[in-house]
């Protein structure tokens, strides 16, 4: 059954703001990442035929966003900006990115997005996507051991970079 454009639209609203989240944790950039996602959902409309609902179409798109993501890190567009942004870090950082960079959020952000790719998408899947160790383990076609190997890793990268602030569910696990 092929959707209607009005049926595309409620599963855009649905699902943009979750979707652009998860591609931004991999892409680590925002603009990237709603290109990303937008790419994903014309993709989607364009071969919807293709789309079995065996399971849940959240996972779907979500596996669609990852794909799309580790594309774009491996792509030369990816590469190009990385040394742009290396040339014009050096600027000075203005008061509006120091008061950012204090935000305790903004220390979560920044640590888990430090940690390699293997132990950052499962904490997302974990604790932003509030997805459970056989459901990551489905989505990314992976063992549960391996999942929760890589959640105990991860949290173990996580606890010297948030000794100082108080995050109990990542700290004491």
């Amino acid at each position: 059954m092929l959707l209607e454009i009005k049926e595309l639209e409620e599963i855009m609203q649905q699902h943009t703001e979750r979707l652009i989240r998860l591609a931004f944790y991999y892409v680590k950039d925002l603009q990237s990442a709603e290109d990303i996602v937008q790419d994903v959902f014309i993709k989607f409309y364009d071969h919807q035929q293709n789309y079995e609902e065996r399971g849940e179409l959240r996972a779907y798109l979500s596996r669609l966003v990852i794909n799309k993501s580790k594309d774009y890190l491996r792509s030369w567009t990816y590469r190009k900006i990385q040394v742009q942004q290396k040339i014009f870090a050096k600027q000075a950082v203005t008061k509006r990115d120091m008061l950012v960079q204090q935000d305790e959020q903004t220390l979560l952000e920044n640590a888990i997005l430090a940690l390699p790719l293997k132990q950052r998408e499962v904490l997302i899947y974990y604790y932003f996507e509030e997805m459970p160790v056989l459901k990551i383990a489905e989505l990314l076609s992976i063992p549960e051991s391996t999942v929760k190997t890589r959640l105990r890793r991860g949290r173990e990268l996580l606890k010297p970079k948030l000794q100082h602030v108080e995050w109990e569910v990542l700290l004491h696990e």
